[in-house]
């Protein structure tokens, strides 16, 4: 028989090298997550607040820890809340209530110091706002009709609502245009740039038939000036003379329009409504966003975009003339 080398038997008592071991219990650290929400609600019931909002904050901090299966504050982090979320079959509109809740829930704890960071802050969820419709121009038309135009109120309500279809301008420009800021003869609106929220100066082309509306309002507007002794040279003004506008939120055009919706029925018969209406009636007639952006005065293109309500089929009908 050979003799072993010793050489070659290793010497080094390395019995149970690669047994398994076995794990030592974590150690639990931190305010636990459902002590947490027991002084919360508490302070919150001392400070007077609603016994419904105390309810959705333990309703969903609970169903948070039971989906999460987190006891401590200190273990928390984003992937917590995103595993949270991702288990609902929610629209998400709800999903982004409870969030808030949490957040809510969250921010206390990080204010009473027993959490480090706000990780939560970068946490979102997108919902699709309702989209603002714009006037139609059936309904404008409608509405144009029944006014009474041998009357002078009805008249420059007549007068506002087709330039505000025709130009897109805001209710509180319409009310600061005076005389200097029209071209009868070459049909263009000179606005300046003070009375636009990108003070840059701009013109606007008008049609015929709001021209010659314009024109004849300036001259039953000096008849009525004469009458009340009034001076000035605004285009839009009231019975008396004066400006339509006492603030920027009390608005004589304004008034009237939603008077009028009321009283015939008619929707989206409103400034803003108007507004959208212009844009949507240039993009329907082939202009380029970029060209609607800067009649609008916009200096953001995305804020354009709201402005044109596009649904899905839109979009794809849109997008098939470029395949």
């Amino acid at each position: 028989m050979t003799k072993k080398n010793s050489a070659f038997t290793v010497q080094g008592d390395l019995n149970g090298m690669f047994a398994k071991k076995q794990e030592e219990p974590k150690k639990s650290g931190g305010v636990p997550l459902l002590k947490a929400l027991e002084v919360v609600t508490r302070n919150m019931k001392t400070t007077g607040y609603r016994p419904r909002t105390i309810s959705d904050y333990t309703l969903h901090v609970k169903h948070f820890a039971e989906i999460t299966g987190a006891e401590t504050l200190e273990e928390l982090e984003a992937s917590h809340i995103y595993d949270w979320l991702a288990s609902m079959n929610v629209s998400n509109q709800t999903k982004l209530t409870r969030l808030k809740c949490l957040k809510a829930f969250l921010g206390r704890c990080f204010d009473s110091g027993w959490l480090q960071s706000n990780f939560w802050r970068a946490i979102v969820i997108r919902v699709d706002s309702a989209v603002k419709q714009g006037s139609s121009a059936k309904d404008i038309a409608m509405l144009l009709q029944i006014l009474d135009l041998s009357d002078f109120v009805q008249f420059r309500d007549a007068t506002a609502i087709l330039l505000m279809s025709q130009t897109g301008l805001r209710v509180s420009t319409v009310a600061q245009l005076d005389a200097s800021h029209i071209d009868i003869p070459q049909k263009l609106l000179k606005v300046g740039g003070s009375l636009l929220k990108n003070h840059q100066q701009m013109f606007l082309p008008i049609s015929d038939e709001l021209a010659r509306m314009l024109e004849v309002l300036l001259q039953q507007n000096e008849q009525v000036r004469r009458h009340y002794g009034v001076s000035n040279s605004l285009v839009f003004i009231t019975k008396y003379g004066g400006s339509i506008a006492s603030s920027p939120t009390n608005n004589n055009i304004q008034k009237r329009l939603n008077k009028y919706a009321r009283e015939y029925g008619l929707k989206n018969i409103n400034p803003q409504a108007l507004r959208r209406g212009f844009a949507k009636s240039l993009l329907d007639k082939g202009a380029h966003i970029a060209l609607i952006s800067k009649a609008l005065g916009h200096g953001d293109i995305e804020v354009t975009t709201r402005y044109l309500y596009l649904d899905k089929e839109d979009v794809a009908e849109n997008l098939r003339d470029y395949l």
